[in-house]
């Protein structure tokens, strides 16, 4: 237990922190604060404060995934995590990182490694991430299976996930300025939402892509309910194997899954898809600061094969391939709320989730969801909606018509706009 109550001894002076050990022994941290209750965590197994102090890139969310730390209520993980992280924010220099520069460089070096995405690889990944039951996505996405950033133009607490979700398509359609009878390509297109929402409002054909074979299954059947099969095809395709060419392209979510040696293969081919005047539009998961490495234990467990770009990795290797960024936005603390709100929905379901997998995986998705959001609240994580042509007479002169297209696509929407609601066994056991 000492280098665990060292690193609280340094890392936590805002708000008070009680661990139990196993043998019964309490530790406390910290200072009260006026209201708030101290947060109480209870370590289980003999082995489970060395494993968080000597692993702290994986061993925090193994030992609870395990059942090894216990949050008492009327906390839980998310309180826990957001805490340790506020904490550690404030303290500047207060990190649990007991290991030393071989171990770190080590590290680095593996996640290097493990972004190396090729083509077999990458469906792999794909399909450990975006494979698991339909269901599990059902009880946590919006009603459209958006599993990226929302987009709260309003107060969150007051906005609808599904609101937020529509908006941010109309944010991201608006900036590929699309004009009646063109072909866009969708990279990545997940559960089809974006390409058939570009469907629905514009008079283009839409192909979308991916690799994880139950997302283009369900995909395919969404495109026939909506009787939209005939303007999007779905395709289980890698993008690098996508041919022919394109006014329109949009990758939601993919440059995370890249991984950055496949950059320069990224922007090399999809230049070569792009027609002359066409538009490219990237949002992704980014860092506010200098190029990283993906964290041991979402590698291991989450994204593997992941990684998380700085705006200078995005924009240097476009460069080369004769891009010319025509816009760049920053998307701040958009998706701490939509994780927020994911994990929220996620514990309401708990029973459900739990007897489709198990209680270990239930708390992996927890620990998952609650990390995520730390880092987007308390870390140096954004979202990034990069913006690139081939020919700058592509687009408008001046912003404003992102902001008019976006009003025009919301005030469409306005009437249409999805209610989220638990099952009906599950409302009935929530009451």
């Amino acid at each position: 237990m000492w280098l665990l109550d060292k690193f609280l001894n340094s890392a936590i002076r805002r708000g008070r922190l009680i661990v139990t050990d196993h043998d019964g022994q309490t530790y406390e941290y910290g200072a009260p604060e006026e209201g708030e209750p101290p947060l109480h965590i209870r370590l289980t197994h003999r082995k489970a404060a060395n494993h968080i102090a000597r692993y702290p890139q994986v061993g925090a969310g193994e030992a609870f995934m395990w059942g090894w730390l216990e949050v008492e209520p009327p906390h839980d993980i998310r309180d826990l995590v957001l805490f340790v992280t506020m904490n550690a924010k404030r303290e500047a220099g207060a990190s649990l990182k007991p290991q030393g520069p071989l171990r770190k460089a080590a590290q680095k070096l593996l996640a290097k490694t493990d972004s190396v995405n090729l083509r077999g690889k990458a469906r792999k990944n794909a399909e450990h991430t975006y494979n698991l039951t339909r269901r599990l996505y059902e009880l946590f996405l919006d009603e459209d299976r958006q599993y990226t950033m929302a987009y709260y133009r309003e107060d969150p607490e007051a906005t609808s996930l599904e609101k937020a979700q529509l908006d941010k398509k109309a944010h991201l359609a608006a900036k590929l300025f699309i004009q009646p009878g063109q072909r866009v390509l969708d990279i990545g297109c997940g559960w089809g939402g974006f390409a058939l929402y570009l469907a629905r409002h514009y008079d283009v054909e839409v192909t979308g892509v991916a690799l994880a074979p139950d997302q283009i299954a369900f995909c395919k059947e969404r495109a026939e309910a909506a009787g939209l099969a005939d303007r999007v095809t779905f395709e289980l395709m890698d993008y690098r194997d996508v041919q022919g060419q394109f006014d329109r392209i949009s990758s939601v979510g993919l440059l995370e899954h890249v991984g950055t040696p496949h950059y320069p293969a990224f922007f090399e081919h999809t230049n070569r898809l792009l027609a002359p005047d066409g538009v490219m539009v990237s949002h992704c998961c980014g860092r506010a600061g200098a190029p990283g490495f993906t964290d041991k234990w979402t590698r291991k467990y989450i994204f593997p094969g992941g990684y998380i770009p700085a705006l200078s990795e995005l924009v240097t290797q476009s460069e080369k391939y004769r891009w010319q960024v025509m816009d760049v936005e920053a998307m701040r603390f958009h998706y701490s709320h939509t994780l927020e709100e994911w994990y929220r929905r996620t514990v309401l379901h708990r029973k459900e989730i739990e007897a489709l997998y198990d209680e270990r995986f239930y708390r992996m998705w927890l620990f998952y969801l609650a990390g995520a959001e730390q880092s987007f609240r308390h870390g140096n994580m954004v979202n990034w909606q990069l913006q690139y042509v081939k020919d700058r007479n592509a687009i408008p002169m001046t912003r404003e018509y992102i902001e008019t297209e976006s009003a025009r696509l919301r005030a469409a929407d306005a009437g249409n706009v999805p209610e989220w609601h638990l099952d009906p066994v599950l409302d009935e056991a929530a009451e």
